[in-house]
């Protein structure tokens, strides 16, 4: 029994500092069980020995550098961890297909009640923004692999999307249409819009409000005092009575209505 045990706790120490090199781009990763944890992980959750190992082997095979942001791990309680892969990622993998010819991408409009689709991420001040698109083009194949997509279906309210919309759904129709292109190379490799993950700040803000919101009652009183409109500025009183030499005149404080 007592064996069994250490090997067991050994096991556990292997998969957590056994490190995993690989070379991305000329460059040497070295990633291990407790640098993926420590460093690579976002949230407050506590990542599995299993989730560790799935992302470990995704970078090793998609040749993805999680030291650039390129892949990270997201983790919330007891939540199951989230797999993302960066946008510039996506791009990378594919310029480096031997197949791949460009693309084109824009977004769809609503322009006097007709579908429009408008190269890049500009758009009319009367025109209403419906989704995006991209096509992408292959050495291999004569039509290019289209993507059109919903502004619907892929906005999530969150602050990038409303203050850039535009450049949100463009981004997520090329996403969208590269990984159907290259379906062997990208398939199993999500962005954060894909995989319905919540921006790290704004989730454990929401998190700590749901927590905190009304668990403790503020008991204090209010006093509101009615104020008086003041044109003037307040001066110090002087009697000049009693002080004949100190003949102070007090005039007006000069303002904008003077």
């Amino acid at each position: 029994m007592t064996n069994q045990v250490m090997q067991q706790q050994d096991e556990k120490v292997t998969v957590w500092n056994k490190q995993v090199g690989f070379i991305v781009n000329g460059e040497e990763v070295k990633l291990s069980g407790n640098t993926v944890m420590r460093y690579l992980v976002r949230g407050n959750g506590q990542v599995s020995e299993q989730e560790v190992v799935m992302f470990t082997n995704l970078c090793k095979f998609q040749k993805l550098n999680p030291f650039l942001n390129e892949a990270y791990l997201v983790k919330f309680g007891s939540q199951p961890a989230s797999i993302i892969v960066s946008k510039e990622a996506f791009m990378k993998r594919a310029e480096a297909h031997p197949k791949y010819k460009g693309f084109e991408a824009g977004i769809v409009v609503e322009r006097d009640g007709q579908l429009v689709d408008v190269e890049g991420a500009i758009k009319l001040k009367n025109d209403i923004l419906v989704g995006g698109w991209c096509k992408v083009y292959r050495e291999d194949r004569k039509a290019p692999v289209t993507a059109r997509i919903s502004l619907e279906e892929f906005s999530k309210g969150q602050a990038t999307w409303k203050q850039m919309p535009l450049t949100m759904i463009r981004k997520s129709a090329i996403v969208n249409a590269l990984r159907e292109a290259f379906p062997e190379t990208l398939g199993a490799m999500y962005t954060e819009d894909d995989a319905d993950v919540k921006p790290v700040a704004e989730t454990t803000i929401q998190q700590e409000i749901q927590q905190n919101a009304n668990s403790e009652t503020l008991d204090f009183e209010i006093d509101i005092q009615p104020q008086q409109n003041k044109s003037f500025q307040e001066a110090e009183l002087v009697d000049i009575t009693s002080n004949p030499q100190q003949q102070t005149i007090l005039e007006p404080t000069q303002g904008p209505d003077f």
